[in-house]
């Protein structure tokens, strides 16, 4: 029976959708990739325990550990409490911390489950940073923290570093001092203005040209330390660019949400690996395209990775850092959580035509996993909103 209801649409107008999309059936083993492939994962809100949800809100840690093993059993390495879990928006250091130290524990439950956690320094409100000294102490308290715990560090970018930071020189020492301090190797992460605009201006600004220089510098005088570097502006040019002057054996991590799939591939030459939050959205999909990308099935791969790209730019549009509201109604959708709520409210940030059209996208990607629950979830969201 073909399921159908009704959307609306920009003219106002709405239209009898009918559904087409084929559910991706689920491996009966974990998968091997030929790349890495990091899925930053959301966390679920408790509205049953919320009390101040702007400030300080409750966590369903059930359901936000069951979907870390959604991700494991599907194949995919985890990005721990990075941007797609709200840090600095809505999850704060003191939730960061049971996050990580939760889901380090739980990783130890699961045979090759593998993770990394994300470590910045949002426990220093930006305004409140006076020298380079306060930045690299935050950072020294949360990697810290990560490698305690027997974690691995993702080195986010620092909102309060871009604040005090005068020259590429000064992010050259705030790296470098922390680098030669941690016990494990790290992964960089270079995260465009588009996903938080507090960061315009990292790496000392300029020319984008002049900033890969630094970065390049500071990749090279710690490369013993750099595991890789997630790059994350939305341009495939500039990702190649770096791509193609790494050092040996130091590893491009494609955060491009709306060209991952070309990069991924690669182009004959070299290819990214991923640490990207579309892959916590789309999970059975890039799951399949990528272990069939490992057994030099390319056809495949493309045929079923690339429809998911333009649900993913329809997510991740302007206002970009917006996207993790998108990410959390599939996950709504598909039967992972039991509600559409999200810390500080975020399911808010986008709008009811924004949302007709990501069920539009997902049906047509194959990413509603249970179209008949999606369905029915999407009717009372509809009446909810005044549909």
């Amino acid at each position: 029976m073909t399921l159908s209801l009704k959307l609306p649409r920009a003219d106002g107008t709405r239209e009898e959708y009918r559904l087409v999309g084929t559910p991706i059936a689920r491996p009966a083993t974990r998968p091997t990739f030929n790349r890495i492939a990091y899925a930053a994962a959301h966390v679920v809100s408790d509205p049953l325990r919320d009390t101040t949800p702007w400030s300080n809100p409750a966590i369903d840690w059930d359901a936000t550990m069951a979907f870390r093993h959604h991700l494991w059993g599907l194949g995919f390495k985890i990005a721990e409490a990075m941007d797609t879990a709200q840090r600095g928006m809505g999850l704060d250091w003191t939730g960061a911390q049971e996050l990580i130290r939760r889901s380090l524990a739980e990783a130890r439950t699961v045979d090759g489950a593998n993770l990394a956690c994300g470590a910045g320094t949002d426990q220093l409100d930006p305004a409140d940073a006076r020298s380079l000294d306060d930045v690299i102490r935050a950072y020294e308290e949360q990697i810290g923290f990560t490698e305690k715990h027997g974690g691995r560090a993702i080195m986010m970018a620092s909102r309060a570093l871009a604040r005090v930071a005068k020259s590429p020189d000064d992010y050259r020492k705030v790296y470098g001092h922390i680098l030669d301090q941690t016990r494990e190797k790290v992964v960089l992460h270079w995260l465009g203005e588009m996903f938080d605009p507090q960061l315009a201006g990292y790496w000392g600004g300029g020319r984008f040209q002049d900033v890969l220089e630094t970065v390049l510098d500071i990749i090279g005088d710690n490369r013993d330390k750099v595991e890789g570097i997630k790059i994350s502006l939305l341009d495939s040019a500039k990702e190649v660019a770096l791509r193609d002057r790494l050092p040996e054996g130091v590893l491009c991590f494609t955060g491009d949400d709306f060209n991952y799939a070309e990069l991924i591939e690669g182009d004959g030459r070299k290819h990214s690996h991923a640490l990207l939050g579309i892959f916590d959205a789309v999970a059975p999909s890039a799951s399949r395209a990528l272990a069939a990308l490992a057994t030099g099935d390319a056809t495949t791969f493309r045929g079923v990775i690339e429809p998911t790209v333009p649900l993913s730019r329809k997510i991740f549009e302007a206002p970009t850092q917006y996207y993790k509201a998108g990410v959390v109604f599939l996950a709504w959708l598909n039967g992972h959580q039991r509600h559409f709520t999200m810390p500080g409210g975020m399911q808010s940030a986008r709008g009811l035509l924004h949302y007709a059209d990501i069920f539009r996208l997902a049906d047509r990607a194959n990413v509603l996993d249970r179209p008949d629950v999606a369905v029915s979830r999407m009717r009372n969201f509809l009446a909810v909103l005044g549909e």
